[in-house]
């Protein structure tokens, strides 16, 4: 089974994901290091990479093996141009800039700037420069490195840089010392973006990505019931070959992404204080967990993500603000209730246990 999210161009829009009415259990046949095909004729494979799940999906397993090359180099590159946690990386080198214009890698430029864009349509939810904040609240290296416990921390409120002192001119890269910038909440959404679009032009399939929940697809979609990727929506994280833990959908899409920002997935604990990965940046600490999982639809992975970061971080006012927009979206509150807005699909009454999400 697939986790999915999605997004749009300038404005955050997209066409609902329709509900998947057949009462079969949407697949996600990937595992680490496995392939694997469908009785659908679709193809998977399943790696980790940029600290998280990958899970790829094409609609001919004659593409697998090329598309698997493709999507293992690119991830490679997106890493080494975007990591916060290694040294080697190009965005770590922008700290020694002292404040001085810098020369970025077309890649990193792109990367920059898909981030900028994002915080630019939530107003600044989503900020790239809570990089210090970050660390601040115990976010220092590779998640799967952070000690799940440990002292307490002394965390008070702070602001962030800014993201409008973040200047890109074509490859040219400007920004106040001591900046660090975090493109963790955008970078896996646009790499999936990415990804898929140059997979279906070079090989001319279907090809879904998966980076850790957020989807993204391209070129022709599968010939099933339902005409589109089939894909379950839940809030609880977990092994795809275990039934769903919590509340779940079952949705199909035809195109762009869907993502899914959680309180619950990545998350430490200093002293009495439970902390997670997403960032008021106008306080430097942790969103409010108001909403345990938003997923939300929109014409591509990288917007569907800005939006569904910053429907956590806005909280209850999210509802208003995502109908506004027209995206279709799912939010799970902290006691486990799910409201859906702009055409998300009902949830449907499952006829058989299935396969987790995430």
């Amino acid at each position: 089974m697939l986790h999915i999210a999605a997004g749009p161009g300038e404005a955050l829009r997209r066409e609902a994901p329709r509900r998947n009415a057949s009462g079969d259990a949407p697949r996600d046949n990937a595992r680490d290091n496995a392939r694997d095909t469908s009785p659908d004729g679709e193809a998977s494979a399943g790696w980790r990479a940029l600290g998280t799940l990958v899970r790829l999906v094409v609609t001919d397993p004659r593409c697998l093996p090329e598309a698997t090359g493709m999507l293992e180099a690119d991830l490679a590159a997106v890493d080494l141009a975007c990591s916060r946690f290694r040294a080697d990386s190009e965005l770590s080198g922008l700290r020694t800039a002292s404040g001085r214009p810098v020369r970025v890698s077309p890649l990193l430029a792109e990367a920059i700037a898909v981030a900028l864009r994002a915080a630019r349509l939530t107003d600044g939810d989503v900020d790239p420069t809570v990089g210090a904040a970050m660390s601040a609240v115990g976010y220092d290296r590779d998640f799967d490195r952070i000690p799940r416990t440990g002292p307490p921390l002394r965390v008070t409120a702070r602001t962030v840089p800014g993201w409008r002192d973040v200047h890109l001119e074509g490859r040219l890269l400007s920004m106040p010392e001591g900046t660090q910038l975090d493109l963790g909440a955008t970078a896996k959404a646009w790499a999936a973006d990415r990804a898929v679009a140059r997979i279906a032009a070079r090989i001319g399939c279907g090809v879904l990505v998966s980076l850790g929940g957020d989807i993204a697809v391209a070129g022709p979609v599968p010939e099933t019931p339902e005409g589109g990727w089939r894909v379950r929506v839940q809030d609880v994280t977990g092994s795809p070959d275990d039934p769903p833990g919590g509340p779940y959908a079952l949705i199909a899409i035809r195109a762009g992404g869907l993502a899914t920002s959680s309180t619950a997935a990545r998350r430490w604990q200093r002293g009495g204080d439970v902390l997670h990965h997403i960032l008021d940046p106008r306080t430097g600490r942790p969103a409010e967990p108001v909403w345990r999982t938003v997923s939300v639809a929109a014409d591509s992975c990288a917007d569907a993500n800005a939006a569904s970061t910053a429907a956590v971080i806005r909280g209850r006012a999210a509802l208003g603000w995502l109908a506004r927009l027209g995206l279709p979206a799912r939010l799970v509150d902290a006691t486990g209730v799910v409201f859906t807005v702009a055409g998300w699909p009902d949830e449907p009454v499952p006829a058989r246990s299935e396969i987790p999400q995430k």
